[in-house]
C-alpha cells in the first residue's frame, strides 16, 4: 500500500477536501499524513510500537518557523495521545481550572485530561516530564485511540 503513487493520491484527496490530517490503514500497514497548522508549524513523526501501532507517548520533530535568528529550526516534542476514543475534558468539571495550560511543566505523574467513554471518566497522565506547548484538542471534543492530545517539550 506504501508505494509512493498511492501516496500522491491521498495527498491530492486531502487538498482537494480541504483535510489537515488524514489517516489510512491496510492491515497491518498505517499511513498518516498531516498538512501544516494555520499557525505554519508542521508536524512530523509517529513511532510504532511492538504490535505494529502507534506509540502512545511518541517522539515528534517540529518545525519552528521563525527563531531569533529568522532561520529554520526543528525541535523535538513528545506527543501525548488519547490512548482510548472518548470525548476529550481539559478540567474535572465545568468549573474547574484547567488540569494543565500551554507553558507548565508536568511530570509522569500529572494529570493532563479527562476521556469520558460510556459515562466513565478516565484520568490521563502526562507520562512524560517537561513543559506543555501545545493543547491539540479542544475540550468536549471526540477523540480517537492514539490522537495526538498534548505536545511537551520534554525536559
Amino acid at each position: 500500500m506504501a508505494d509512493i503513487e498511492k501516496i500522491r493520491q491521498l495527498v491530492e484527496m486531502m487538498i482537494a477536501n480541504d483535510l489537515v490530517e488524514l489517516s489510512v490503514r491496510d492491515g497491518d500497514q498505517e499511513i498518516k499524513l498531516r498538512r501544516p497548522t494555520a499557525g505554519g508549524d508542521v508536524v512530523v513523526g509517529g513511532s510504532l510500537n511492538s504490535r505494529g501501532g502507534q506509540a502512545l507517548n511518541a517522539p515528534v520533530a517540529a518545525i519552528d518557523p521563525a527563531d531569533s535568528n529568522g532561520e529554520t529550526t526543528a525541535i523535538e516534542y513528545v506527543e501525548i495521545r488519547s490512548p482510548m476514543v472518548g470525548t476529550f475534558y481539559t478540567a474535572p468539571d465545568p468549573d474547574s481550572a484547567p488540569y494543565v495550560k500551554p507553558g507548565d511543566r508536568v511530570g509522569p505523574a500529572t494529570v493532563v485530561c479527562v476521556l469520558e467513554a460510556m459515562k466513565v471518566f478516565s484520568e490521563i497522565k502526562a507520562e512524560v516530564s517537561g513543559r506543555v506547548e501545545r493543547i491539540l484538542v479542544k475540550n468536549g471534543e471526540a477523540v480517537e485511540y492514539g490522537q495526538p492530545l498534548f505536545l511537551v517539550r520534554p525536559d
